[in-house]
């Protein structure tokens, strides 16, 4: 029997679902006018949406980095979407920190988790899906991390693209106002790690491949090339570890030295800087 399926039944499975009014014509005639498989139908269809536009780029979005009210712990993660015209939706930022409140509360350890928390009747990757069926185009959560410590403190870029948390060994006032210039330093200058003993065999292994090279091309002698691959080695560090960077507010101190200026045994025991399109 051919059930009709009138304007209102449109208009309600519409605003139940925030799907369009052909999506919901359509999804309500495929299943006969029933409201509950229809809803299944459209998150079905936005599943499909999501698997179509997965080599799609999501170089837009909203990074979030938030704290607890003690600073033990934090959450930081990139809800990421194709357009800049999507993410300046006042929705798309609803929703984006709606799930940030769910890692806040739930304190999920990785992404995966986070995905399978509940979001109302469905998960998050299940409400993620449906939002790609409403919006039609891809989204999804780019990076989660969650951090624990003794102080933690969260630092969200003014245009919404980059966040930074950090965790340190040590409570107070002190320290949480150096935690913020350290933030600020992570999202100016993306360090690759805290320290030199931090950074993986397989990049220390790379720079000095490069650093021989260099010397190479440049017609250096075979037999000194390793001490000049040292010695950039050790220039990169600086570059590139959190500790032995330049402090970027006053460059004649290192951020080990402002770290141990404000107590000579603060220091930073985890950090994680999220940036869209990173």
């Amino acid at each position: 029997m051919t059930v009709t399926i009138s304007a209102s039944d449109v208009n309600k499975l519409r605003q139940i679902t925030g799907a369009g009014m052909m999506d919901c014509k359509k999804a309500l005639t495929e299943t006969n006018g029933d409201f509950e498989a229809a809803i299944d139908w459209l998150r079905k269809r936005g599943q499909k949406v999501s698997e179509k536009r997965a080599d799609r780029e999501v170089n837009e979005g909203v990074v979030i980095a938030r704290v607890n009210d003690d600073k033990s712990y934090g959450i930081i993660l990139s809800v990421g979407c194709e357009t800049d015209f999507v993410a300046k939706n006042e929705d798309y930022g609803i929703f984006a920190n709606a799930i940030a409140d769910i890692a806040m509360k739930n304190k999920p350890a990785d992404k995966e988790a986070l995905l399978n928390l509940q979001m109302a009747e469905n998960t998050v990757a299940e409400k993620i899906a449906e939002q790609v069926g409403k919006i039609g185009e891809k989204i999804e959560i780019a990076d989660y991390a969650l951090l624990t410590g003794e102080t933690v403190i969260a630092y969200n870029h003014s245009n919404g693209k980059v966040g930074v948390l950090v965790a340190l060994n040590k409570k107070g006032e002190t320290a949480e106002a150096t935690g913020k210039d350290i933030t600020m330093q992570i999202a100016a200058m993306n360090p690759i790690a805290i320290d030199k003993s931090d950074v993986p065999e397989e990049v220390k292994q790379r720079e000095m491949e490069i650093g021989k090279e260099q010397a190479r091309a440049e017609g250096k002698p075979e037999a000194i090339l390793e001490k000049i691959a040292m010695g950039k080695l050790e220039a990169y560090y600086k570059d590139s570890t959190l500790l032995n960077q330049k402090f970027v507010k006053d460059n004649s101190k290192t951020i080990k030295e402002v770290l141990t200026g404000t107590d000579k045994d603060l220091t930073v025991t985890a950090f994680k800087r999220v940036a869209l399109g990173a």
